[in-house]
């Protein structure tokens, strides 16, 4: 095992110009959420460099291929990285900022997206030192429903074969570059999107008994909502249901006709969650037909929450600590926001942890989903390592 934790340290070492190259083209041309053509290609053309063109589309964007280790024990591990940007101007000024305006790499998919790549650069030329098989995906639409996970899932990625396990890392601007974070258990939220319109009848604000006001009525449903999560939630069960886009166009002196609110629910439990979202439209309809309103309520419901097999990200809490050092592996607390690695993680024996990626001291230290996020580009290096090694490990495990 200490051969071949060496082995992969040499080669994240060898291959880092090439994984930095990766990152810096996928950053400068980012694509949005099953657009991501250029990027698949891109990848393709890459892999082909590495001898492999035995690879699969799915869900148009997505990509997927088999490594074989050196004889079939019966196991396979899946390895993904998602592939898509999002929707947000950058505002860094450095040599691979994004060309396409609007569209930034914010949330680190280019850096999952070059860590897997070299992570299978590894992978191919280690091949003799591990037994099973490897399942890579890289996946489309992670940052939009309904998730490119649960599409690949439909055209039956989890089969033919199917892991007994996968395997997830993303970017942490929490974390500094050198470390990693895990968190056995229930790890990120379920993320539900709330959308309800009250149509009630607008007027003269100096004149409210001739109008149905539909922003008092909303006022009322919004208070009202959270006592679906203080007492109707066990106290166990962490919820959130929060509001933040209220839009009612009257004026000082007009009460409008039509109030419509968004917001956003999660919790860490699927029938609360059920349960949750019946009692939300229920309570709403019925306080606004009670004052003489109607309430269009609407769930879209997102992505399930995401649960890390405790076992398997125990011993991928130990085979870290091999690597990295126990002093560089951290312990997670609850994330409440939402990734679509979570319908993997109902589906089978999942792992989903953190790379740090911060360095204060090189100023790097925006948030994910920020016009000014970036990375400490040598995090790279434990970004295709860190990820080879856990693989391997449970494949020889």
């Amino acid at each position: 095992m200490t051969d071949t934790i060496s082995a992969i340290k040499r080669l994240s070492e060898e291959y880092y110009k090439d994984v930095l190259d990766y990152r810096r083209h996928l950053h400068s041309n980012p694509e949005l959420s099953f657009q991501e053509y250029q990027t698949a290609d891109f990848i393709e053309a890459k892999l082909r460099d590495m001898g492999i063109t035995d690879v699969e589309r799915k869900a148009d964007t997505g990509i997927t291929f088999l490594i074989k280790g050196a004889k079939d024990n019966g196991k396979t591990v899946a390895m993904r990285a998602d592939i898509d940007a999002l929707p947000i101007k950058e505002a860094n000024d450095v040599p691979y900022k994004s060309k396409n305006e609007g569209v930034m790499h914010a949330c680190g998919h280019d850096v999952h997206t070059s860590s897997l790549l070299g992570a299978v650069k590894i992978l191919t030329e280690l091949k003799d030192r591990f037994e099973g098989t490897v399942k890579v995906i890289f996946q489309p639409g992670e940052e939009k429903l309904p998730g490119g996970a649960s599409l690949l899932i439909k055209e039956g990625i989890l089969q033919n074969p199917k892991p007994n396990r996968i395997i997830g890392q993303h970017v942490m601007p929490l974390i500094d570059s050198g470390k990693v974070g895990f968190r056995k258990g229930m790890y990120m939220a379920s993320a539900d999107e709330i959308y309800f319109t009250v149509k009630g009848k607008g007027g003269h604000a100096a004149m409210p008994e001739n109008s149905i006001d539909p922003v008092l009525i909303t006022s009322h449903i919004i208070v009202a909502l959270q006592q679906i999560v203080s007492r109707n939630c066990s106290p166990k069960i962490p919820s959130v249901l929060s509001f933040g886009n209220v839009e009612a166009k009257g004026a000082t002196n007009v009460i409008p006709n039509v109030v419509k609110v968004q917001g956003t629910f999660r919790t860490y439990d699927e029938a609360w969650r059920e349960d949750a979202h019946k009692r939300m439209i229920k309570m709403a309809e019925g306080i606004a037909e009670s004052m003489g309103a109607t309430c269009e309520f609407t769930v879209m419901k997102g992505y399930p929450h995401l649960k890390n097999h405790p076992e398997y990200t125990e011993a991928n809490i130990q085979s870290a600590k091999e690597y990295l050092g126990e002093e560089n592996v951290e312990d997670l607390d609850l994330w409440l926001a939402g990734e679509d690695f979570a319908y993997y993680s109902q589906e089978i024996d999942a792992c989903f942890y953190r790379l740090g990626t911060r360095n204060e001291a090189k100023g790097i230290t925006s948030g994910v989903h920020t016009p000014t996020f970036d990375i400490d580009e040598d995090a790279l290096k434990i970004g295709m390592g860190l990820f080879s090694w856990l693989t391997i490990a449970e494949l020889n495990r």
